[in-house]
This record gives structure tokens, sequence and C-alpha cells, in this order.
């Protein structure tokens, strides 16, 4: 007969630092150029699995399937603002934890500060480093995730 053998301290920590860790990143953003330096930020430079969408209707459609850990998404976009993507996909069964980077131009600290109010890890502004973009989102979620913790 087989025992299961509870995990060591260090086990259940490297257990957890894997759950923590981040892979899954859905972004959505309607311009083409920021799309493509998005996603050579984030899966060449940081190995990410990036699902990416040019409009919120389609990132909806699709988040249940991909089952992003973070969204990175752009604030205006027409049809669909990033706050109403975020709104719809926390809205979905199982989703409703998935945590948000806001992307804007719009560098106002009060619109910024409203953002994280609502619930927002962090407001990355435009232009931004694409050198360190992966890093810079990887830092917010493990800063997210050991506050959470």
């Amino acid at each position: 007969m087989l025992e299961d053998i509870p995990p060591t301290p260090e086990q259940s920590a490297s257990n957890k630092e894997q759950d923590m860790s981040l892979s899954r990143i859905l972004h959505v953003d309607d311009d083409e150029d920021i799309r493509t330096i998005v996603q050579l930020a984030l899966e060449v430079v940081g190995s990410f699995d990036v699902m990416q969408f040019s409009n919120g209707h389609e990132a909806v459609a699709a988040a249940q399937g991909f089952a992003p850990q973070l969204l990175l998404l752009d604030v205006m976009m027409p049809e669909m603002s990033g706050l109403d993507v975020w709104k719809s996909i926390i809205a979905m069964p199982g989703l409703s934890h998935v945590p948000a980077i806001f992307v804007t131009a719009k560098a106002e600290d009060e619109f910024s500060r409203g953002l994280v109010t609502d619930g927002a890890l962090a407001v990355i502004t435009k232009p931004f480093d694409p050198m360190t973009l992966a890093q810079d989102v990887n830092d917010i979620w493990e800063r997210a995730m050991r506050k959470a913790g």
C-alpha cells in the first residue's frame, strides 16, 4: 500500500513559487506596432506565453479558453476600453481573480491612481522600454503575489 508522503517545507515553498510564477499573459492593444513590440518583449525577452488581440471583444471571447494569469490592457481603444475588457473578463466563471496591468499614453497621476484604486496592479506609461517590459511586468506580478501571500 502506498502512502502519501507529505512534501518537505522546501518542496512546499518550491510548489508555491511555481504556482505564483507568471507564464500566461493576455494582451489587448488596438495599435499593431505596440502589439508587435509587446509580443517580442514578453515572448522573446521574457519567455511568457502571450495571447494578443486588437480589440476587447475578441479578447473577451477567447479569455476562458486561454485562462490568463494576467491581463495587459491598453486603456483607450475603440468600442471597448481596457477597463471594460477587464470587467468583462473578471465577470466570467473561473477568471474573477485575474489581475490587470494597464498601458496608457495618458500619464496623469490622478488617472493612474484611479485605475489602481479600481484594482489594477499597476499602470505602465507609453512609451515604455521594450527591453525592460518583461522584467517590469514580472516585478509587478511578484510584488502583487507577495502582497496577496
